[in-house]
């Protein structure tokens, strides 16, 4: 029986929200996007601690481009946390 459908940690065409359907067996596209979201967060992490540490003194165009990287970096988590929260949710409502 398939879980609750997935959205993965990338944008489908024209950026619009996808979808995966899969089961618990966990599948190549599943492994695929549990992969991506593992390295999306490492990155943000690792994002998060060079800001800490360039911010005091910086050029604004600097802190423009860190801004937009620190912009991404917050969009792919939440849509790891809101794909993640709605697997939650639906396998407390089973």
């Amino acid at each position: 029986m398939p879980d609750q459908p997935r959205q993965p940690p990338w944008s489908g065409p024209e950026g619009k929200r996808s979808y995966l359907i899969t089961d618990h067996h966990g599948g190549p596209v599943s492994r695929l996007a549990d992969a991506t979201e593992s390295i999306q967060l490492h990155m943000g992490s690792q994002l998060v601690e060079h800001a800490l540490a360039l911010l005091p003194g910086t050029p604004p165009s600097d802190l423009r481009y860190l801004a937009e990287r620190l912009t991404e970096a917050l969009r792919d988590a939440l849509r790891i946390a809101d794909s993640r929260g709605r697997r939650l949710d639906g396998m407390s409502q089973r």
